[in-house]
């Protein structure tokens, strides 16, 4: 038996390739396996290729495998583009139709089944995704009872008689498997599962439920890849709340309309992804200079322009802090994990009341579509804080002012919501006095920037960063962001074989920059690797802005529009201690250490 596995579908977009990873992965959750997915698509409606990928272990995960064991190909253009992904003695289960031939020098089995015929015997080629789906399931030597549970769960809705034939499809090309391979293949088959229950979600999902729990009850967003799923989310879970989503004409409308509804008093939030996000820079400015609270969520993807819409980036970080005009304050989050996608995004609502600011959720497109195993959640942990909200106000000798913008000490001035009893105040974008009366006095103008400025002097902010940090002197100190932290850990497993001490830092508040925690690990590493999806490494150039140690720090990037795999990173940080090593040896030889 095995302790992981990694299987893999592909064909053209829109044939169903989504549908057959769903079921596969939501019956192998049902068993207690954890997973991990990615999906590869294209930017079409329908047309071009796709494929997702599923890594099953018996143990947590939170990385892609580097390679392959079995891949379910609807047509030649996934075999040519995938097998080279497939170890030796990897197996290919493809649709028979369309004659499937295994690349020259690759060391693969073929079991072509006639996926499309036996679908259409059926009555419909629209369930050639259940018989592939029952074909490589069977090689899997699981039961199969299991997977039909998660096949009335999809169909149900249909009607009896759709379940029925779904699941007539997933006998057949399980059995025609079996006799092709003379039954399940023992070298895939997968050791028991713990058996605990797990939650199988994306971190979109987990942001959507995040805003449930915050008490959010008005989102305005418009669609855009990939972040369209919080939406969809939340379409079908804030009515039951007393809650509503509006899908606004474009993101500046999104934006402008969640300032509006927060400023009402109703916990808001809008979501889009890099084109999105520069559309709403004004209004992000709006939100900081009237201090309304508004929570954004930002999903990376690969820009810029259109860009790669559909793939894997981590490149708008210098506009998620610099990219509103003027300065204000802003606090800008990033979740590593499913499970941080929701309790981050709890606590964005709560850093939005309490600072009256904008406060930015910056996920990548693999977190964020990424289908992945997590804990159960602990709904202990969400508390709700609305911060220094004022109500119940005393009369005053000038009932009609109410210095909302009052010069605190900390920089928090008291917040009225509209129709409170003297509490009638000012509102506008220009900058203002306390009372929000519209102000040019240069005196008044800095003691105004100065109160909003101070603000987050003492910002208060769950795990700014993870560290894993075993080494009081690393060979290498790992630093990344996102959806990364899970394949820096698969890679810290092949370099501590290989003798090198690494310690491993995820940053996830990206600003204010939290240069106190990760300052003395930076000091103490020999040499520090920063991962990222990006060209220009800016997470490396915030680090270099606020920590220092340029000679320290070597860039890891990839910007092809894949995430990084870990032999990748394995390779890579190897070759920066390989270097700092031949540094020194240098040094040595030259006297000058």
């Amino acid at each position: 038996m095995i302790n992981q596995l990694s299987w893999k579908i592909g064909g053209q977009q829109g044939e169903g390739v989504e549908s057959t990873d769903r079921i596969f992965s939501t019956a192998l959750n049902r068993l207690g396996y954890y997973l991990y997915g990615y999906r590869h698509f294209s930017s079409r409606i329908k047309g071009g290729h796709t494929n997702n990928k599923i890594r099953i272990s018996t143990q947590p995960i939170r990385a892609i495998s580097d390679d392959l064991d079995i891949l379910v190909a609807f047509d030649q253009e996934s075999i040519d583009l995938n097998a080279h992904e497939l170890r030796s003695g990897g197996v290919i289960v493809a649709d028979a139709k369309f004659n499937p031939t295994v690349p020259e020098g690759q060391k693969a089995r073929l079991f072509p089944v006639p996926i499309t015929q036996l679908a259409e015997e059926l009555g419909t080629s629209l369930m050639k995704n259940m018989v592939a789906s029952g074909a490589s399931w069977a090689l899997l030597g699981l039961p199969l009872e299991v997977f039909n549970q998660a096949v009335e769960e999809e169909f149900g809705r249909k009607g009896q008689a759709i379940v029925d034939k779904n699941i007539e499809a997933v006998k057949q090309g399980a059995e025609y498997v079996l006799e092709l391979a003379g039954g399940p293949l023992e070298e895939f088959r997968l050791g028991p599962a713990d058996g605990k229950q797990k939650l199988f979600m994306i971190g979109n999902d987990a942001i959507g439920l995040g805003a449930v729990a915050a008490g959010c009850r008005i989102m305005s967003a418009y669609p855009i890849t990939p972040a369209s799923e919080i939406m969809e989310y939340l379409i079908k879970k804030l009515p039951k709340y007393g809650g509503t989503v509006v899908q606004t004409e474009d993101e500046i409308a999104a934006i402008t309309m969640a300032i509006g509804s927060s400023y009402a008093g109703v916990r808001t939030m809008t979501a889009s992804a890099g084109p999105g996000l520069s559309l709403m820079m004004e209004a992000i400015g709006l939100a900081g200079m009237t201090e309304t609270p508004v929570v954004i969520v930002d999903t990376q993807r690969g820009g810029p322009s259109t860009g790669l819409p559909t793939k894997q980036e981590q490149s708008d970080i210098n506009a998620l802090i610099y990219g509103t005009h003027g300065e204000i304050p802003k606090i800008v989050i990033a979740p590593s994990s499913i499970e941080e996608c929701f309790y981050d995004t709890v606590q964005a609502f709560n850093l939005a009341d309490k600072y009256q600011v904008p406060v930015i959720v910056a996920t990548d497109l693999q977190l964020s579509l990424g289908k992945q195993s997590c804990e159960p959640l602990d709904y202990n942990q969400v508390t709700i804080d609305r911060g220094y909200l004022v109500k119940d106000i005393p009369d005053r000798d000038d009932s009609t002012i109410f210095n909302r913008y009052a010069f605190t000490e900390n920089g928090i001035s008291p917040r009225v919501l509209p129709g409170e009893k003297n509490g009638i105040h000012h509102v506008t974008g220009v900058e203002h006095d306390e009372s929000g009366r519209p102000s040019e006095s240069p005196i008044n103008r800095k003691k105004m920037m100065d109160k909003r400025l101070r603000k987050l002097a003492q910002l208060e902010v769950n795990d700014p960063i993870h560290l894993q940090a075993p080494h009081s002197e690393p060979d290498l100190l790992i630093i990344g962001m996102g959806s990364t932290g899970g394949t820096i850990d698969q890679a810290r497993l092949r370099l501590a074989e290989a003798g090198v001490n690494t310690n491993h830092m995820t940053v996830r508040l990206m600003h204010p920059f939290p240069t106190e925690q990760v300052l003395p690990q930076i000091v103490k590493a020999k040499k520090v690797a920063i991962l990222e999806n990006n060209a220009t490494g800016q997470l490396a150039n915030l680090i270099k802005q606020n920590v220092g140690y340029h000679d320290k720090l070597v860039n890891i990037l990839k910007y092809d529009g894949n995430p990084f795999l870990p032999s990748e990173v394995y390779e890579e940080c190897l070759k920066a201690v390989s270097d700092q090593a031949k540094t020194q040896e240098e040094l040595v030889r030259n006297g000058n250490l």
